[in-house]
């Protein structure tokens, strides 16, 4: 991806260094380490209890933001995000005939406060409804890479544009929608939903890498390769193959491994939200 000396947003708040706990329920530890491994996810307070942690935010640091050459994925973080900004703010106005709210994307390291409760770096990259921040601590980078086996700067481009796409979701009152049609349902309907959504994700991953190439000629030869190979290695089949030796449906949150290439694939050749319609599509 070509970012390095390109325009960063102004939404990004350092809190990396500043530590943070997760209080975690005392009957639920095996499926914290599902999700862990699942990834990704919109919202980590369906695995994570914060019914003793006190409320209120961390606040970033102060400082200047560091240079390119003393921080890097610091650096490309905020470029990618700056991307998201500038192609959503224009789809919003032609495609939406609204107005983008831009999030806040927040650095963190080991733990972080969010509007949605505290939450640990091994729940992955996450967006938080409540204060629309999109949440990551860059060690997960380093994860894609050694874990996943899905390196290259624009796997992480993809993850962030993937949490970028729930905020777009929110913004939609698709989140709220979902969250209410799950009301009721058992936890298998209501984790197919929870599927629909994260394919939206993914769709709205690949509308901004179709837009953002077009309006700023961002990608090298072989970077949607790299956003594929990351697709294919978080579906819920995989994961579940990987650290159960079985696979279970019933039990996908995120989508399988074709199915997360399938939307973001789409995205990326049409740019067209009206074709991202996961709800009633089955693929």
């Amino acid at each position: 991806m070509r970012w390095s000396g390109r325009e960063r947003s102004g939404n990004v708040e350092d809190r990396r260094g500043m530590g943070g706990k997760v209080a975690i329920g005392g009957g639920i530890g095996g499926v914290i380490i599902l999700v862990l491994s699942l990834l990704m996810g919109e919202n980590p307070l369906n695995y994570i209890d914060t019914s003793s942690l006190q409320q209120g935010e961390e606040q970033s640091s102060p400082n200047a933001p560091l240079t390119e050459e003393e921080d890097p994925q610091g650096y490309f973080v905020g470029v990618v995000l700056k991307d998201t900004e500038v192609v959503w703010t224009e789809l919003f106005q032609t495609q939406l005939n609204s107005t983008y709210q831009e999030p806040a994307l927040v650095l963190f390291t080991d733990g972080s406060q969010s509007g949605c409760g505290y939450a640990s770096s091994a729940v992955g990259p996450f967006y938080c409804p409540a204060d629309q921040k999109v949440y990551i601590d860059l060690s997960f980078y380093a994860d894609l890479q050694n874990r996943f086996d899905a390196p290259g700067d624009f796997a992480m481009a993809y993850v962030i544009a993937h949490e970028v796409g729930h905020h777009v979701q929110n913004l939609l009152g698709i989140s709220d929608k979902m969250r209410a049609a799950q009301q009721g349902l058992s936890e298998a309907e209501a984790n197919r939903l929870s599927v629909k959504l994260e394919l939206q994700a993914d769709f709205f991953a690949g509308v901004w890498a179709h837009h953002a190439q077009k309006m700023e000629n961002i990608l090298d030869p072989g970077d949607i390769e790299e956003a594929l190979t990351a697709a294919n290695a978080i579906g819920d089949d995989r994961l579940q193959q990987q650290s159960q030796g079985r696979v279970v449906p019933d039990a996908f949150t995120h989508g399988t491994s074709k199915q997360r290439m399938y939307w973001f694939k789409k995205g990326y050749e049409t740019g067209d939200i009206r074709q991202g319609d996961t709800f009633s599509q089955e693929q």
